[in-house]
């Protein structure tokens, strides 16, 4: 007979934060525009029309969406066809709770459907009641929306049944360039819920504050926005630092180019700013003086927001700008290039 010794696993206190841990939902979303080409053209057109077309390649196969070159020779793709608006699925998943911005509100399936005269399988999705309506082989057709655009959308959904829906008809407006290629804009975004260090926390509220909060690492140098731990060497942040709203500029771009959103009109300033009492600098605007004149070295303080307006980001300093004090000497910011 054997035994084995019970082994209890260490246990590690660890303290409570000082800080009220803040958490937010964080969204990125940036709008993609692209031409869709000769080919893709033609299927974004012919879906306002409310039809469905394919390539045909050399072998005689029939691809829906249209490829644009042929998978067979991998030459330009020249002859399109059209297919039916009707067809098979071939295999699927059931989406019991659809998130916010998929096709359907209520539980659908996910299928790849591929249309009668088509060799190719089309991804989208099929409206049933239940998980146990759908099935390999079942037929399916092309619900349409009223008002088209020329993206794959304007396929509400596929419903069960294979007899073919007839699309309201488009307005006639033409939605491709002089060229005949359509030009589509598709947001895409992400949001994600962060939540904060003990260290940014600090941070976080003392913006809220009007305050700068650094952290001073156990080697000495301070980071802001502060770390967990320093990236130079692992040592741990041991205290908080508010800092002044003062600093010098260590490097800087001037921004001439023009681009969708910008807020500010060109030129104008991003430099690093090394805040008097930090190790490491950090980005924003320089404003309140001619691009021209910004220069390595130059003294700035920071242009605060109305109090009104401030929140938990570093949004409430409008701006940096020059102080009026003579210029740094180089030595004392030569290594926070």
């Amino acid at each position: 007979m054997t035994t084995s010794a019970q082994h209890s696993s260490p246990e590690v206190s660890v303290p409570a934060p000082e800080s009220e841990i803040l958490s937010a939902d964080l969204t990125n979303s940036f709008d993609y525009t692209r031409s869709l080409g000769p080919v893709l053209s033609q299927f974004a057109l012919a879906l306002r029309d409310g039809r469905i077309v394919g390539s045909r390649g050399s072998d005689g196969r029939v691809s829906v969406p249209p490829a644009e070159y042929d998978p067979t020779n991998n030459r330009p793709i020249t002859e399109i066809v059209e297919v039916e608006t009707v067809g098979t699925v071939e295999s699927w998943t059931w989406q019991p709770s659809p998130s916010q911005n998929q096709p359907l509100a209520g539980p659908f399936a996910w299928a790849l459907v591929r249309l009668d005269g088509a060799d190719t399988s089309l991804l989208h999705a099929v409206a049933a009641d239940a998980a146990d309506q759908v099935s390999t082989g079942a037929r399916v057709h092309a619900v349409w929306r009223d008002v088209r655009t020329g993206r794959i959308d304007d396929i509400a959904h596929f419903a069960l049944g294979d007899a073919p829906e007839t699309a309201a008809p488009s307005d006639g407006e033409s939605i491709a360039d002089d060229a005949g290629n359509v030009v589509i804009t598709t947001p895409i975004g992400m949001t994600v819920r962060h939540s904060a260090t003990e260290q940014e926390s600090w941070y976080l509220e003392g913006l809220k504050a009007g305050k700068l909060i650094g952290g001073r690492v156990a080697t000495g140098e301070v980071y802001f926005p502060p770390r967990q731990v320093s990236p130079a060497d692992g040592s741990p942040t041991v205290d908080r630092v508010e800092l002044p709203d003062t600093g010098t500029i260590t490097t800087f771009c001037i921004v001439n180019v023009p681009f969708l959103g910008q807020q500010i009109k060109p030129p104008y300033v991003a430099a690093y700013v090394l805040l008097d009492g930090a190790d490491i600098p950090f980005l924003h605007l320089i404003l309140d003086t001619p691009a021209e004149d910004v220069r390595m070295g130059m003294r700035v303080k920071a242009v605060w927001r109305p109090e009104a307006e401030w929140d938990h980001t570093l949004r409430n300093i409008s701006h940096f700008a020059p102080n009026g004090e003579p210029d740094a000497d180089f030595e004392s910011y030569r290594n926070h290039l």
